[in-house]
């Protein structure tokens, strides 16, 4: 039985990477305004988004797609007979995962319908939808898969890189005396999402310092990076940022040359221009 993978915009996979992984993309939305609503990777060119973002007064908003979206897929999925893993960003940072609940009740396929909080978001949200796609692959599945995924997004790790805290706390997703703290004396802060919320590891003086300051959590971290399972590296508008997670990983850790994505409108409002991040599988513990 063919089984549908679903997952929402945030996880920033292309238009060619969700087809040609089989999936289905809920989209999310960015609000310039009351009459200027985009659909999140189908309405909004990336590059005129950060281009508008780094010059508007007014910070864009964003919002969760309604059930209907969700219900639509649904009941596609239904009608085909597939049932649905779906693995969506952060409960606690979106409403998101709340409208897809909805409406798997409304569809009288709940039975068939497996939700996946990943607890984490962009990148990282990323990687367990491509850990989704192949446990399908392998033949798991739907409730197998969902197990799998909520067992394994525990070893998930976001890092990430902004130039400014200003996005995120004007988003509300960080407090503004958090946000001042960062901003004092040139710091710049390193973010992780841990138990679906966005936090501060780490600070330190220019960007130099917060990539030097991310290599060492990640040789930190016991057995570091899982090179059985797929690592992402992201950038918000400007590419050339996510160079040094590049270089560290090709010429310090001697890994294979990692994908790069550009990370959408959603996560971009937050995390405003000029971010850039790594997300990885940590290995596990040897006994």
């Amino acid at each position: 039985m063919a089984i549908r993978i679903l997952t929402d915009s945030t996880a920033d996979f292309t238009k060619e990477e969700a087809h040609a992984l089989g999936l289905t993309v809920i989209p999310l939305n960015v609000n310039f305004g009351p009459d200027e609503v985009y659909r999140d990777g189908e309405d909004l060119d990336l590059q005129e988004f950060y281009e508008r973002l780094e010059h508007a007064e007014k910070l864009p908003t964003t919002s969760q797609p309604s059930p209907e979206l969700f219900l639509a897929a649904f009941e596609e999925a239904k009608e085909a007979g597939e049932p649905v893993v779906a693995v969506l960003l952060s409960g606690a940072l979106s409403g998101t995962l709340q409208s897809a609940r909805l409406a798997a009740e409304m569809s009288g396929y709940e039975d068939q319908i497996f939700l996946v909080d990943s607890m984490t978001v962009t990148l990282a949200e990323q990687l367990l939808v491509r850990r989704a796609v192949a446990l399908r692959d392998q033949g798991f599945t739907a409730a197998e898969i969902a197990r799998t995924l909520d067992e394994e997004k525990k070893r998930i790790r976001l890092y990430a890189v902004v130039d400014t805290l200003k996005y995120l706390q004007k988003g509300g997703r960080l407090s503004a005396a958090v946000a001042v703290a960062g901003t004092l004396l040139g710091i710049k802060p390193v973010i992780t999402v841990q138990n679906g919320k966005v936090g501060v590891v780490g600070k330190a003086r220019g960007l130099p310092g917060a990539y030097v300051t991310i290599f060492k959590l990640i040789s930190a971290e016991e057995g570091g990076i899982d090179i059985l399972r797929p690592y992402l590296l992201g950038y918000t508008g400007h590419r050339r940022t996510v160079e040094p997670f590049y270089r560290y990983i090709c010429d310090n850790l001697h890994l294979p040359k990692p994908p790069v994505s550009a990370i959408g409108p959603v996560i971009g409002v937050h995390a405003g221009p000029g971010a850039c991040g790594i997300a990885y599988f940590a290995a596990e513990k040897e006994d």
